[in-house]
């Protein structure tokens, strides 16, 4: 035992196992599925696992036994002797293990595929998600036929199958929510689809698992699994033109967006800001992050977003607006208003 404590410095190993095992389960986690795709594929590598330990296993037990043989044999008689005759027939008994095993990987598979078909056949919440660098726009086509769009947050019904058009504004990008999905890539001038059936409620994280620049490690996004009537009133929520302002404050704030040089990049519905170069502010308020998961939601991070983005969040579009420290609060105060 003191010999171990030294090689180790004295420390115990429990922190560092304790570590490793955080990576099992959170809101960003394949072995911690809460999806049906993710639940699919989780129990195929499960299945991976368990054959890839077997044969790793069988061939250890085989090897050892085969140099205990030697060893035998040479102490008995080290004279060269004839080859064994039974080789041939372990050498083909081993190959009936391999494509055994090859047999029950590709059965798996061939069962996983056929619950995924199973899903793209059901009828499907529509979703649209595109890729920039570095942030995402969603969009929602509702019962009535319209459109809906937001940002940086994905809010998905528990027990329905949502079917996501992914593309691309500039670079390839990759669509990944390791609870609830599998990966599927963002490529400019194509349309793929993957579709996602979550079961759990709860928070998870999505990511762009495609470097696409510097800020690659900030294009993230929050996913809200919601119960199917919890997500209706989302929706609709989502669908109604921004709040008017509450107070002089925000409507101070209102009037800058509106009419100055934030409406000419960003939204803001059922005013006179019509951008469509940057997210969506029409709810911003009610969102989790800011910057595609940049920095949680808050006053004082509205107002150093607006202020500095480039200290933030070096290379992104969003340019410094020149505000005083009045004008600042009020856009901020205005902007958080918006739920």
């Amino acid at each position: 035992m003191a010999g171990a404590a030294a090689v180790n410095g004295g420390r115990s190993p429990v922190p560092l196992v304790a570590l490793l095992l955080t990576g099992c389960s959170g809101i960003q986690s394949s072995l911690d599925p809460a999806g049906m795709q993710a639940g699919a594929t989780f129990r195929l590598f499960e299945l991976m696992i368990v054959m890839c330990g077997v044969m790793y296993g069988a061939v250890l037990l085989f090897l050892g036994a085969s140099v205990w043989r030697v060893r035998r044999q040479l102490a008995a008689a080290p004279a060269i002797e004839p080859a064994d005759p039974g080789l041939g027939k372990g050498l083909w008994a081993w190959g009936g293990v391999i494509v055994a095993g090859l047999v029950v990987l590709a059965t798996g598979s061939f069962f996983v595929e056929r619950a995924l078909a199973a899903a793209r056949a059901r009828e499907a919440l529509q979703v649209r998600v595109t890729g920039h660098q570095w942030w995402w726009r969603i969009q929602y086509r509702t019962p009535d036929g319209r459109w809906i769009e937001t940002a940086n947050e994905l809010h998905l019904p528990a027990g329905r199958t949502a079917r996501i058009e992914l593309g691309a504004a500039d670079v390839i990008h990759s669509f990944w929510v390791p609870n609830v999905a599998g990966k599927m890539d963002v490529i400019p001038g194509h349309t793929n689809v993957i579709d996602v059936s979550p079961h759990r409620l709860g928070w998870f994280r999505g990511q762009c698992a495609e470097f696409c620049g510097a800020q690659h490690a900030h294009m993230a996004f929050d996913v809200k699994v919601d119960s199917p009537a919890a997500f209706d009133a989302w929706l609709a929520q989502q669908g109604r033109p921004a709040a008017a302002p509450a107070d002089a404050i925000a409507a101070r704030g209102m009037a800058i967006v509106t009419g100055g040089a934030c409406g000419l990049c960003h939204v803001v519905r059922g005013s006179a800001a019509t951008g469509r170069a940057g997210p969506d502010l029409t709810h911003v308020g009610g969102r989790r992050s800011i910057g595609a998961g940049t920095l949680p939601m808050s006053r004082g991070a509205l107002q150093g977003w607006i202020a500095q983005p480039q200290a933030l969040k070096p290379g992104t579009m969003m340019p410094a607006v020149p505000l005083d420290g009045a004008d600042a609060d009020a856009v901020a105060h205005y902007l958080e208003t918006l739920r």
